[in-house]
């Protein structure tokens, strides 16, 4: 049997309560990591193969056990060349040097603006060459999300680099479903919307939500920062984020109020709840990507390089942020939309990367298993909670669950503060037993002051 160790948050299969989730940040900042780590996590189970999520953890120290323990390291990436991530890259490639084992890396990307000008990375380019170097050194090739990159790792030197995309859209292997269930959007239709903070709080992205809000009574925006699922299950306004009170998730925002937010700490169940919906726009790429693997259609508004490099790419229907007009109707973006190309071309580019998968030496369940069955069988057998919704009621249920997790958490911390005071008595023992074998008698003491003296003494005298 064939082991993976998996960068993720989590396992596919970990059903944790919602302040656990939270807690851990098992969705490292943002729950679109989740879209594409289970997407992977699916498409690298086989019957020969047992992959295994390290939980986001990147010690050095551990190189020795991973080497031991796995058979190939993969590593889903999202924007990883970006300046606020790199001590992580570093980090991650300090890692890469100990291991022995092949090392894969999926749909890395680098990020900049709309205009893709790429001197705001010029600073952290010593680190993305080390980190590329390494990677290349355990495996045949580099996976990036699209030719923006590519053009970006070509310019540094590098050749082994291939335009993948990102695992997220091959969660169902070389199909893909996308149709529009009505000719046009109506009053009535459900909406869901998602944007970045910066998309909202600068990009102008909270003047068309405020419209559509007021437009489309069943609108529903998805956030998927921490931060945002923070302050839906803990009214929590004490972040730098909690500032920002144009972004839907918070409590001061009208949506907000009337229960039309939700953030999930689960893909399963946030695209569960999209495929209910008529229509999904904004400027989150694995908000949308969530909507069209539950054959929802969606649009991009595009706000960097990141989102536009990926829409060009798959063929994503998508408008730039900073092109559409402040009264936008979403009506409009569901009657342009067109997503033959994006099915269309669809199989093409899942051999693609089952292509890259091969030369890297990693099978994948629809060539070499039961193409997700009993993946999506084992998923289905478990019960997840549901999105997380914002805290505006005061019930027994949310009071005893929240007060609950709070009150357990305080027994923790106790019991945790009691070991460390253990452990510091039990230091200061030791430390006076050792003091004490280490002291020395008044008559050593001037022994050894008179052996050491006279050689000092003569060794200091004027020589004549």
């Amino acid at each position: 049997m064939k082991r993976i160790l998996l960068r993720s948050g989590k396992s596919p299969f970990d059903v944790l309560p919602v302040e656990e989730a939270l807690h851990r940040d098992v969705i490292a900042t943002n729950s679109g990591n989740l879209i594409f780590s289970d997407a992977a996590h699916k498409i690298l189970t086989t019957p020969d193969t047992e992959v295994v999520s390290n939980s986001m953890r990147t010690e050095v120290a551990a190189a020795g056990r991973i080497n031991e323990e796995y058979d190939a390291f993969v590593v889903p990436l999202a924007n990883a060349f970006r300046p606020t991530f790199e001590p992580a890259l570093q980090r991650l490639t300090r890692l890469i040097n100990k291991l022995r084992i092949p090392v894969v890396v999926l749909g890395v990307g680098a990020q900049a603006g709309i205009d893709q000008d790429t001197a705001r990375l010029k600073a952290m380019e010593p680190t993305v060459r080390a980190f590329c170097s390494a990677v290349l050194e355990h495996s045949a090739s580099i996976g990036v999300r699209g030719e923006f990159t590519e053009k970006y790792l070509t310019d540094l030197g590098f050749r082994d680099v291939e335009v993948i995309g990102c695992p997220s859209m091959f969660l169902h292997g070389d199909r893909l479903t996308v149709e529009k269930r009505a000719p046009s959007l109506t009053p009535e239709s459900r909406i869901a919307v998602n944007g970045s903070h910066t998309a909202v709080r600068s990009g102008g992205l909270h003047r068309i939500i405020t419209r559509t809000h007021a437009h489309y009574p069943n609108l529903r925006y998805i956030g998927q920062n921490l931060t945002d699922a923070k302050q839906l299950y803990w009214r929590d306004v004490n972040s730098s984020a909690g500032r920002v009170t144009q972004m839907p998730t918070h409590p001061d925002h009208p949506m907000y109020r009337e229960d039309k937010v939700r953030v999930y700490m689960d893909p399963v169940t946030w695209m569960d709840d999209l495929r209910d919906f008529d229509y999904s726009f904004g400027s989150r790429i694995h908000g949308n990507i969530a909507a069209l693997l539950a054959g929802t259609p969606a649009t991009v508004l595009a706000f960097d390089s990141r989102t536009l490099e990926l829409c060009r790419y798959f063929e994503i229907p998508h408008r730039l942020l900073s092109e559409v007009p402040a009264d936008l109707d979403p009506a409009d973006l569901y009657e342009e939309a067109d997503f033959g190309p994006l099915t269309g071309n669809h199989r093409e580019r899942f051999e693609r990367f089952t292509g890259f998968l091969d030369k890297n030496g990693l099978q994948n369940t629809f060539t070499h298993g039961d193409g997700g069955a009993a993946f999506d069988k084992k998923l289905r057998s478990l019960t997840f909670p549901a999105g997380v919704r914002p805290w505006n009621d005061a019930d027994l249920a949310s009071l005893t669950s929240r007060f609950g997790w709070l009150q357990q958490r305080i027994g923790e911390v106790e019991a945790h503060n009691t070991e460390l005071k253990r452990e510091l008595a039990r230091n200061r023992a030791g430390a006076k037993v050792a003091a004490k074998a280490a002291m020395v008698t008044p008559s050593i003491y001037r022994r050894a002051r008179r052996a050491v003296g006279k050689p000092l003494r003569r060794a200091l005298k004027p020589s004549k």
